[in-house]
């Protein structure tokens, strides 16, 4: 069989990367070559709304122009000083992120994953130096379809079959309960030393899915009198995805160490930090954890940027506000037979579709055809994160898109 040579510049570069990258995603066949906004263009000069937005990480769009303007500014006086030194810019982030989280201390990271990984090794160094522990003792308690990362300590709590097989041996002290199942919570603490809970107050990757009332609040309780470290997983729902600065907010909740990511980025490149008071971030001391290039100067100028942006008093009203307009739409499009659920929060949206209608994937192919850029999830979720600086227009026009593309599968 001869191949085929790829004609088109889309075709030419996708062979050139599967060639050359390890097949770890399975991306949709664009290849994209400029965002502005809502708005990515591809090699083809075909523009698309992007209403997946760097999975939940563009909430202030393409290139926004201030935090833009910080990372250019930063780029021409000093990009990198590992932690052997201070620079001026780390000392005014920690300082504003602090302040605007309302937490003690701060530790800088990079990626989710190393966030999620600092936060772990925060709770086990406290409970081993406050509670009578073994030093092969503690478990934490993660969640049924959690998603925190790849890395292989991570999926050690995770029942995700994709991400773990193949990977063991996997690392102990993890214990999985269904999420929400306040009483499978209890059934482990009773029988083993629980030192931290693991939850991502919004499951995203599973498809935004919003804890069942009054579990968070409970678990929050239960952890504080048990001397349990209640870890929140706010990589994709923080710093203002959901209309608070917290998805943990919505719920009355304040967790112990909260880790974020992504928005935090602003979309420029890889930050992550976990928030938490002394009492727990205390405990690290000089050479037991660090980074690189965590807390570098360029990572903190952007950081700042989005500080500042996040401050800004109609910052979170507008998510607010634009997140009534996606909910309203939302609730239009489930009069569709085939969409069997809508889900959403702040500018965090799941559509389930009937999987004996379609499959997710082949809607949002339907929807990419129509222009809106979305992700398929957990085979029969659409996933949708748009930015703040869309409009009410581009939001209503795009689930109702979505709606024609539902009905073009028929």
């Amino acid at each position: 069989m001869t191949e085929t040579t790829p004609q088109t510049a889309t075709e030419v570069a996708i062979a050139q990367t599967e060639r050359a990258a390890a097949s770890n995603y399975a991306p949709v066949p664009l290849v994209l070559t400029e965002g502005d906004g809502a708005t990515v263009t591809d090699i083809e000069g075909t523009t698309y709304l992007d209403f997946l937005g760097g999975f939940s990480t563009m909430l202030f769009g393409h290139r926004p122009p201030r935090i833009t303007a910080a990372a250019h500014a930063q780029l021409d006086r000093l990009t990198l000083t590992a932690r052997a030194f201070y620079n001026d810019e780390l000392a005014a982030c920690v300082t504003e992120l602090t302040e605007l989280a309302g937490f003690e201390r701060v530790l800088l990271m990079n990626t989710g994953a190393e966030a999620i990984e600092t936060a772990l090794k925060c709770a086990r160094k406290w409970a081993h130096e406050t509670r009578d522990l073994a030093a092969d003792e503690g478990v934490v308690i993660t969640f049924s379809r959690n998603f925190h990362g790849r890395t292989t300590t991570i999926i050690s709590g995770s029942d995700d079959p994709v991400a773990r097989e193949g990977y063991g041996p996997y690392t102990p002290g993890f214990v999985t309960v269904p999420f929400g199942d306040m009483a499978a919570v209890r059934e482990v603490a009773a029988s083993s030393p629980v030192v931290a809970v693991l939850i991502e107050p919004v499951q995203g990757e599973a498809g935004v899915i919003l804890p069942p009332e009054g579990f968070l609040a409970e678990l929050r309780a239960f952890t504080a009198e048990n001397d349990i470290v209640f870890i929140a997983d706010e990589v994709q729902s923080g710093m203002g995805r959901t209309g608070k600065l917290f998805a943990t907010e919505h719920f009355g909740v304040r967790p112990d160490l909260i880790a974020v990511g992504k928005v935090l980025s602003g979309g420029i490149l890889p930050v992550s930090a976990v928030l938490g008071d002394s009492k727990f971030l205390g405990v690290f001391t000089p050479g037991s954890h660090g980074s690189t290039f965590g807390g570098s100067p360029f990572a903190c100028a952007v950081t700042r940027s989005v500080v500042a942006e996040l401050r800004d008093p109609d910052f979170l009203p507008g998510v607010v506000a634009l997140g009534a307009v996606l909910s309203a739409a939302l609730a239009e499009l489930s009069e569709l037979p085939e969409v069997t659920a809508v889900r959403s929060i702040g500018l965090w949206a799941g559509v389930d579709i009937d999987p004996e209608f379609a499959p997710a994937k082949a809607v949002a192919e339907a929807l990419r055809d129509r222009g809106v850029l979305v992700k398929d999830t957990q085979s029969k979720t659409l996933r949708m994160a748009p930015p703040a600086v869309a409009t009410e227009a581009e939001i209503r026009g795009a689930i109702r898109l979505l709606g024609d593309a539902i009905v073009s599968l028929r």
